[in-house]
């Protein structure tokens, strides 16, 4: 794992939450939460900003906005 936030009370309590609504740990919850995000923010707002152009093959927002830095899928 390249960076583990630490989540305060609340956030951690509300993905708890979320990981027991959806029945998966939260290591998987966490992961939905992000590709949702992914989904539902615009990705060219993200790929226009983005300040690391090395990883754009691994990035959910390239993907999604076929970036310059990304593999054409």
């Amino acid at each position: 794992m390249a960076y583990t936030p630490e989540l305060n009370q609340q956030y951690s309590c509300t993905l708890r939450r979320i990981a027991w609504a959806l029945d998966v740990p939260m290591t998987v919850a966490i992961k939905m939460v992000l590709d949702h995000t992914a989904n539902a923010i615009e990705s060219a707002k993200v790929c226009e900003k983005c300040r690391d152009k090395t990883r754009c093959h691994e990035c959910a927002f390239c993907k999604k906005n076929n970036c310059e830095g990304g593999q054409e899928l």
